[in-house]
């Protein structure tokens, strides 16, 4: 069974950026999303072992998306990727089950530190 991941930004430069990022031994199917609510389609309809996240979006923010993701008890993890560091909300993404959170632009060695850290790659 193949892993599958979502990217779920407003920006096509920044999913373009993460996609780019991610680790050379990375083998997993990639889809795409430009907002919460694209992603909780995708998350809805098909399984996703782990999600890239931004927090500001249009439609559905990275809050809304990691709420939906604990009611509905999606099996995934999530990495947040935003610009957004302040400590609040860190700690708010880390409480409502993100596993990791890094700034954005992201950092390519620091992502692939974190997947294999975690058992992603």
């Amino acid at each position: 069974m193949s892993l599958t991941a979502l990217i779920c930004d407003d920006s096509v430069l920044a999913r373009k950026q993460v996609k780019k990022s991610l680790p050379e031994g990375f083998a997993a199917e990639i889809l795409t999303a430009s907002n919460g609510l694209e992603a909780l389609d995708i998350l809805s309809s098909q399984e996703v072992g782990v999600v890239f996240l931004d927090l500001t979006m249009p439609e559905l923010d990275g809050i809304g998306v990691l709420e939906a993701i604990k009611a509905r008890q999606l099996k995934c993890v999530v990495i947040v990727i935003s610009a957004d560091i302040q400590p609040e909300m860190q700690k708010r993404v880390a409480e409502l089950g993100a596993l990791a959170f890094i700034q954005k632009p992201v950092n390519s060695d620091k992502l692939a530190h974190i997947m294999h850290q975690y058992g992603l790659i």
